[in-house]
């Protein structure tokens, strides 16, 4: 335990500022390994980001190896110095990263890191600089500064990067079921994506989950000329067109029965709290080129963003797409689709909810087949834990501001898994910034944002050593 934090934390904070340089340097060899974990091509890069890795943290004195997979290797780091009666904290990152393509997009080569100028200051430019290496290692060299001051850490660490996050992580549910008594930990630690704005701390408390889903339509036994059968045989495109069409009413309401059931209202301070942050929906709007909002019409954007669940179609496909000209009446048409599920929600149930939908809208000589391809849940991170006290203390001190609380419209799979498999929640907690490009040409990463990262998780590492 920590007796005197605030000293002890200003001593590793001076250290940081001191050692920038060398620290960047090592980024900045990390972010030269392409390790590109989709194209089967860089899988001997993803191997040498994993070892590399693996040599930063035997540097810190942790005991630290590249475990195989199936696919691309987990780096597994322990540092027990702190003694068994110390918190223990898992810290979850990824090294992969996506591929440069276009290339030719890119103002400078992709894994040829530079520093440059920008509104903000000085900014890191390659791919992975914000997602995620960059975040990685400002949490890797608070360790180091801790250290070097210190002479250990004030926590127990476990540190788990993988190197299939870009691909879905197909690995990592069975290297978690398969090593969980290894991996067991208080609290998981997790900076991998965006803060409000870069003046601004959040910290994630609510995620959506996902129920993909996809529809067959079939009617007659084969596609039939238009001319010679049109307005006597059914055509399957109408007749799911038709059938989707009624999805959601003139509200935005999605219109299956039953479907709300389960959603619970944000709470009152929760909602204060988001409609305090002026969130410029117009803005983000005309950013896409539209002006007119989608979604429930009686909710503000934030709701409908991080606490409502959603429905939507992302493809539709059937008869003739070819050059010219074909008039059939397709016996066949096909949809994907998506509902995005708030914590309260069974993502089975709403499964079985679309598909009485289906069922009772079925016209007559159809018959429709639902394949459910993906369902997760959403989840709820309590707020009102002794490490989420922890890392809000954190970065107010860094900051000088509250942090935000908010949510996240996406589904993380990571914190779903962390929560089933070891019973570990997420300190969910990010320094990437809107217009950070990742996954695109000219991906950055603020010096701010890696400057105050590295210094908020010495904060809090200091802060978790003293947990209550």
């Amino acid at each position: 335990m920590l007796d005197q934090p605030q000293s002890n934390i200003e001593k590793v904070l001076s250290h940081l500022a001191e050692n920038e340089g060398a620290a960047l340097e090592r980024l900045f060899s990390f972010l030269r390994i392409p390790s590109i974990s989709t194209v089967s091509d860089y899988a001997g890069d993803c191997q040498k980001a994993a070892e590399w890795l693996a040599a930063q943290f035997e540097g810190l004195g942790f005991s630290a190896s590249v475990r195989q997979t199936p696919g691309r290797p987990i780096l597994i780091a322990h540092s027990d110095e702190a003694g068994p009666d110390a918190p223990h904290i898992l810290y979850y990152g990824h090294y992969d990263v996506q591929p440069a393509d276009p290339e030719e997009l890119w103002t400078s080569p992709a894994f040829e890191p530079v520093l440059i100028d920008g509104p903000a200051g000085k900014r890191i430019v390659a791919r992975g600089a914000a997602d995620d290496k960059g975040q990685v290692m400002i949490w890797v060299e608070a360790f180091r500064s801790w250290r070097a001051v210190h002479g250990k850490l004030p926590v127990r660490v476990t540190v788990l990067v993988e190197g299939e996050e870009e691909t879905g992580s197909p690995s990592l549910k069975p290297f978690l079921q398969a090593h969980a008594d290894e991996l067991k930990a208080d609290v998981a630690v997790i900076s991998d994506g965006n803060m409000w704005d870069i003046a601004s701390p959040s910290i994630t408390t609510r995620l959506r989950g996902t129920v993909y889903t996809q529809i067959k339509l079939r009617t007659a036994n084969c596609d039939l000329h238009s001319g010679l059968f049109g307005g006597v045989a059914r055509n399957a495109l109408n007749a799911l067109t038709q059938l989707l069409g009624g999805l959601h009413d003139e509200q935005g309401r999605v219109q299956i029965p039953g479907f709300y059931d389960d959603v619970p209202e944000l709470p009152e301070a929760l909602a204060r709290q988001w409609d305090a942050l002026a969130f410029d929906e117009a803005a983000l709007l005309k950013s896409f080129g539209l002006a007119t909002p989608a979604g429930e019409t009686d909710r503000p954007a934030l709701q409908r963003l991080w606490s409502r669940p959603t429905a939507d179609i992302h493809g539709i496909w059937g008869g003739y797409t070819g050059e010219g000209r074909k008039t059939v009446i397709p016996a066949e048409a096909h949809a994907k689709i998506s509902f995005r599920v708030v914590p309260g929600q069974d993502p089975q149930r709403v499964a079985q909810c679309f598909r009485r939908f289906l069922d009772d809208r079925r016209p007559p000589d159809a018959e429709i087949t639902l394949d459910v391809l993906g369902a997760e849940p959403g989840i709820e991170i309590p707020a009102d834990t002794r490490w989420m006290r922890a890392v809000r203390r954190a970065l107010g001190d860094e900051y000088g501001k509250p942090a935000i609380l908010g949510g996240c419209g996406g589904a993380l799979p990571m914190v779903g898994a962390l929560k089933s498999i070891l019973g570990v929640d997420a300190l969910l907690f990010s320094f990437g910034l809107d217009d950070d490009q990742v996954h695109s040409p000219n991906e950055k990463f603020e010096l701010r944002c890696y400057r105050q990262g590295a210094r908020a998780h010495a904060r809090l590492l200091a802060e978790l050593g003293r947990a209550t």
